[in-house]
């Protein structure tokens, strides 16, 4: 299999891709999340992986071969508000404390860099996660573990925020940050073979 450049550091990302025995190396795109003016939840998070994708392909020398480039983005939705990453603890207990006994969405986009066609694709992952009621105790205690660091909405799903998960509408892997059938769906698309 060819290499993929991934254009994240995260290491849910990174474990996906290894499960899924993809060579790849981390590239870190240099963007601003915040310059956007996306409507929606999908919109949002498919500027944001496009934009990613394109800052590494842009990045890279000129006469540099780039075969793939692999970008992602996650936000977390609740009665149109948006959730990003939180800033610090503080504002993690405030995205916890507002998502608790409720259903969100969690949309995760990815976009792939064809460095052949030379051309960029984007699929989106929406999935609703339901979480259990939580007391004020329970999410400081949460915050305690550090788990909120990096996550949109303050929570990991494959950490001890699953004690609080209820329900979930659809793929945990889109929920940690990289849809798996998403991904081999896109992949496949455009000709890159996982199944060899």
């Amino acid at each position: 299999m060819e290499p993929i450049i991934l254009a994240s550091s995260s290491p849910r990302r990174q474990d996906i891709l290894k499960m899924m025995n993809i060579p790849f190396q981390v590239i870190m795109p240099n963007i601003n999340e915040n310059n956007t003016s996306a409507k929606s939840p999908v919109e949002l998070t498919e500027t944001l992986a496009r934009s990613k994708v394109l800052a590494v392909v842009h990045s890279l020398p000129p006469k540099q071969v780039i075969p793939w480039v692999l970008g992602a983005d996650t936000v977390i939705s609740l009665n149109g508000k948006i959730y990003g990453k939180p800033e610090d603890q503080d504002e993690a207990y405030e995205m916890l404390k507002s998502l608790q006994g409720k259903t969100h969405t969690v949309c995760t986009s990815i976009a792939l860099y064809n460095g052949t066609k030379k051309t960029t694709v984007t699929k989106t992952s929406v999935t609703k996660v339901t979480f259990a009621p939580m007391s004020q105790h329970e999410i400081e205690a949460y915050l305690e573990t550090g788990d909120w660091h990096g996550a949109a909405g303050g929570y990991r799903i494959q950490g001890m925020a699953s004690c609080f998960i209820s329900k979930i509408e659809g793929t945990q892997s889109g929920v940690v940050g990289l849809p798996i059938f998403e991904l081999y769906d896109i992949l496949k698309s455009q000709g890159y073979s996982v199944m060899e």
